[in-house]
């Protein structure tokens, strides 16, 4: 069995999560420990942790945060262990009360503020985020560690727990499957590597032959080729 996280050092936390190759879930699957680590001139003060999902007809990180809040939870203390800081806030957008009211559960206790936000687009970007939660502005070819703050979506705390926990690798993440010809629209838990073609069988094929199959959702997305 793994020890305790909390008995272990943050560089031990690290090599864990490293050794899984976890990579951000938010879409941009940049590697987290490199956030993990800021330089000695860039101190961290606050974790924020992503549970907006703006992009239109996307529910996958919903629905992590109603099936696995504890899982959440841990995973942003780690994180903050890691980072050797205090303030943890979690972002949600008004239109998911059940997940905002779920998140606070998990967190009573914790000292991990879950604060609800008014629904505007693209708040889940970074830089709005961090604006929305800390008042604080990062400079336009800045990043986040410039104001003291890291930035981490949802999936990620949970694979970082995931990981951390049970030395479990990233090899699978919810993914949305929806849109007017699929015939089960939904979350599916899909191994990394699976093709779209498959994920559409696995969500019950489509009625109708779509006119165009989009990766990513329909903002920020991009049509796909082939499947």
């Amino acid at each position: 069995p793994l020890p305790d996280w909390r008995d272990c050092d943050p560089a031990d936390l690290k090599q864990r999560i490293t050794a899984a190759g976890i990579v951000g879930m938010g879409g941009a699957a940049f590697p987290t420990v490199v956030k993990l680590s800021p330089p000695p001139s860039k101190p961290v003060s606050v974790l924020i942790l992503n549970g907006v999902e703006c992009e239109p007809c996307l529910t996958a990180d919903h629905r992590l945060m109603l099936e696995a809040p504890e899982k959440i939870v841990t995973g942003a203390l780690i994180i903050a262990r890691i980072l050797g800081i205090n303030a943890v806030h979690i972002g949600i957008e008004l239109n998911k009360p059940d997940a905002i009211e779920t998140m606070q559960r998990a967190a009573k206790g914790t000292g991990i503020n879950v604060q609800g936000l008014r629904v505007r687009y693209p708040q889940g970007a970074e830089k709005q985020l961090i604006y929305a939660l800390t008042g604080r502005r990062v400079p336009t070819s800045g990043l986040p560690m410039d104001v003291g703050a890291v930035v981490q979506n949802v999936g990620t705390a949970l694979a970082v727990a995931e990981a951390v926990l049970e030395g479990k690798p990233l090899y699978e993440r919810v993914t949305t499957v929806t849109g007017t010809p699929v015939a089960a629209p939904g979350n599916w838990r899909f191994r990394l590597g699976t093709s779209y073609a498959k994920a559409l069988e696995l969500a019950g094929g489509v009625r109708t032959n779509p006119a165009k199959i989009i990766s990513g959702g329909p903002m920020m997305g991009f049509a796909v080729y082939s499947l």
